[in-house]
């Protein structure tokens, strides 16, 4: 009996050492193993990360395409700029960046997609964009005897411009009324008496609602409202000036908050605030090389706030001359324009204010498509991303 007991403690002591063996190699497997949960979703969370850049470019992108070869200038370096403000450059690998040749063109979703310099050569069709990111190297800390001190990542996006819409979301509470209009043309957005519609009525769009604050506000930002082209759809005019508000709303979008309300982040300025320039010559301030945002000092003055390009582009509505009544009554818009507000508006009381009208196919304000609506404006549209 003695010697059982001796035999079977020696066996326990023989064992001696062997759980904290074990118990070393299982701390081993799960440090190893939350190491390589820890990588792959670094890993998952840096391609998230790229691939919403690559979204946001390309949808920057598309918003700038206007059937002119300054719109696919344009998207190249809203694409350029897009992607790289996430700033990959400053992953652990430096000199990771976006190229302009990075970014391609098509007629069609399905493609074939072309070079920036070959879209220049056709641009009336262009309604595509894809961009695709270069290969980002992410570090790997634990998961390296797996999968290698770096693992590259990628990411594409395509988008593009709508179908032609005929909802219409984020116009300005100003109308113009109808007539030939012919591109180019500066046309009357709201008149003084002596040419306003009727006594008491400037052409002023209580859609914002109904104080002198919510047209400020809606001129300088977009109304948060839509209306359908052609549909049964009325709002209130608004009788009186109200000159302060609509000056404090149009111009902040020239860089000019004084008397206002508006924030210069929430309702910026355009890139470029010069005054007096058409249209045209606003696109021809681009330089085309990117070698800088804007290039000829003729047509182009520099905002002191932090810019948005084509702020100074706005979707107003269109309305019959004999929808309108004296005093405050209701309109029905007739269809939409986009235009290009020319000059600030003066101090006092007002008097007429002015923009040019653009027949280019612009991605303006927000919209939709209504399939028992009317038939949409292929003009007008709104950047989609398609994948």
């Amino acid at each position: 009996m003695k010697r059982n007991r001796k035999s079977g403690t020696s066996a326990r002591e023989g064992e001696r050492g062997s759980v904290l063996a074990l118990s070393a190699i299982g701390m081993l497997s799960l440090l190893l193993a939350v190491g390589l949960g820890v990588d792959v979703s670094h890993l998952y969370l840096a391609k998230a990360d790229l691939q919403n850049a690559a979204d946001a470019s390309a949808l920057a992108a598309a918003a700038a395409l206007n059937s002119s070869p300054s719109g696919i200038t344009e998207a190249a370096t809203r694409a350029v700029t897009a992607m790289n403000n996430y700033e990959f450059n400053k992953a652990a690998t430096p000199n990771v960046s976006f190229p302009r040749a990075n970014v391609l063109f098509a007629v069609n979703f399905g493609g074939p997609y072309i070079s920036e310099a070959d879209a220049h050569a056709s641009p009336s069709n262009i309604r595509f964009v894809q961009v695709k990111s270069q290969e980002l190297p992410v570090g790997m800390s634990f998961a390296s005897f797996v999968l290698g001190s770096n693992h590259n990542l990628s990411a594409s996006a395509t988008a593009g411009l709508s179908v032609p819409i005929n909802v219409y979301c984020n116009f300005i509470p100003l109308s113009v009324i109808d007539q030939d209009m012919v591109p180019g043309q500066t046309y009357t957005i709201r008149a003084t008496t002596g040419g306003s519609p009727s006594p008491g009525n400037y052409q002023i769009l209580a859609v914002a609602g109904p104080g002198g604050v919510d047209v400020g506000f809606g001129i300088g930002a977009g109304v948060d409202a839509c209306a359908e082209k052609g549909a049964i759809y009325a709002v209130d005019t608004k009788p009186g000036v109200t000159a302060g508000k609509v000056r404090t709303g149009i111009n902040s979008r020239f860089d000019d908050y004084q008397g206002s309300q508006l924030d210069p982040v929430a309702e910026p300025p355009d890139t470029n605030v010069k005054e007096g320039i058409t249209h045209a010559q606003y696109l021809a301030a681009r330089d085309p090389e990117n070698k800088a945002m804007y290039h000829n000092p003729q047509y182009w003055n520099a905002p002191s706030h932090a810019g948005v390009a084509d702020r100074r582009i706005v979707l107003i509505p269109i309305v019959k001359l004999s929808e309108y009544d004296p005093g405050r009554n209701t309109v029905k818009f007739d269809h939409f324009g986009a235009f290009f507000l020319k000059t600030k508006a003066a101090g006092g009381n007002g008097g007429e204010m002015q923009a040019e009208f653009i027949d280019k196919r612009y991605a303006i304000g927000k919209g939709s498509y209504n399939p028992n609506g009317a038939v949409g404006d292929p003009l007008l549209a709104t950047p989609v991303l398609y994948k």
